[in-house]
């Protein structure tokens, strides 16, 4: 067993590892910057590769290619860079091109404050990319679970063959927690599928044998195939067919959304007798947990719902949550982008209120308790 104080971004980059990343290529910024360098020097190590690009758009650009070679290909970034990544990630989306890319938010919007917490892109990350797609994201809450989640990124982004967007917010990268890590940890590690065909009848978004995401061969092993951002058919060269384009489109979203009970994870604390629930995820769960704790010890019946899997959003779980609850708080790092959701899901059943801050401040346990005891008493 090793046993360690670890930063929540270096969790991110020993997960990645472990996963079998053995190409990163990103631009540094805060607070993300240490993913970049603890790839760096761990890639070398293990017969990966590390390059710096000249800006957040090549970084995303490179990663594509590094993962189109047959490399399981990570970049990291935060806000600013993550809204010029955008178009590429749309481009891995319709190429069905496997990656992971971290997101190290920050408070915004342009500059912000660089070095402040924020969980202000959970939008950007579902709708950040244009036309009408599907995306997977997910959103630990602590230093081991930034580890294991890194995994199952890497892992989902392989088994769908998808990009798959990690949220951390500054509070979680940047905090250290003790982590302990089996000698011989044996966490499933899942490989894209390689093709079963000859060289001369591989098709790259062929569809076989039911299975919805097409097998994927390396480029430089022999396999030729055409990638492009157009709409294309099944050997990957553009058409402009409404049917070629109805059956690809659908896929890509198909693929995602039908496999949501495969896909979605959460956590629910304290929920079996609760009449309030307080919706939250990342580093601001955390104050939520230690204020349901609270809210009990003065007799308010409060649980906890944290979304893992931001996206697709647990439409089901949520949609039950609203039956059950005389009232849900959803409480952010932002305005109100997850409430939104949780407010079209289950704001047909009860009373959905949101709570917010956007200066940069970190939202505590005091302040949500504070919010729902006002609420209830008023």
């Amino acid at each position: 067993m090793t046993v360690k104080l670890m930063q929540g971004n270096e969790a991110c980059v020993a997960g990645a590892l472990k996963a079998g990343m053995k190409f990163y290529a990103g631009y540094p910024i805060t607070p993300s910057t240490e993913i970049a360098e603890l790839s760096a020097e761990g890639l070398p190590k293990v017969g990966g590769k590390f390059i710096q690009m000249e800006d957040e758009i090549a970084g995303i650009a490179a990663t594509l290619g590094g993962s189109l070679a047959g490399l399981k290909s990570m970049t990291a970034t935060s806000g600013p860079g993550f809204s010029l990544k955008q178009e590429n990630i749309g481009y891995g989306i319709i190429t069905e091109t496997p990656c992971v890319i971290v997101n190290v938010q920050r408070s915004g919007p342009s500059t912000g404050l660089p070095t402040s917490p924020a969980q202000g892109d959970i939008m950007q990350a579902r709708w950040g990319t244009h036309g009408d797609h599907s995306i997977i994201v997910l959103y630990p809450s602590s230093v081991k679970e930034i580890y294991y989640t890194t995994i199952r990124a890497f892992n989902l982004a392989e088994k769908y063959r998808t990009p798959v967007i990690l949220l951390l917010d500054e509070i979680i990268g940047h905090m250290r927690e003790k982590i302990e890590i089996p000698e011989n940890d044996d966490v499933e590690i899942i490989d894209r599928k390689r093709p079963t065909s000859s060289p001369s009848e591989y098709k790259a978004f062929k569809v076989q044998d039911g299975d919805i995401v097409p097998e994927m061969a390396a480029f430089g092993e022999g396999y030729r195939y055409h990638v492009t951002g157009l709409v294309h058919d099944e050997t990957g060269f553009p058409s402009g067919n409404e049917l070629v384009a109805d059956k690809l489109l659908n896929r890509l979203i198909d693929k995602i959304e039908n496999n949501k009970e495969d896909i979605v994870t959460y956590e629910e604390y304290l929920l079996d007798d609760a009449e309030i629930a307080i919706v939250s995820f990342g580093s601001i769960a955390r104050s939520a947990k230690t204020s349901v704790d609270s809210l009990r010890s003065q007799g308010y019946k409060v649980g906890l719902f944290r979304p893992i899997t931001i996206w697709p959003s647990a439409e089901e779980q949520l949609k039950e949550l609203g039956k059950k609850m005389k009232k849900i708080f959803v409480v952010e790092l932002n305005a109100g982008q997850y409430f939104l959701e949780v407010d079209r899901i289950a704001g047909k059943h009860t009373k959905v209120n949101k709570f917010g801050k956007i200066n940069g401040d970190i939202i505590t346990p005091e302040e949500i308790v504070a919010v729902v005891k006002e609420d209830q008493n008023a």
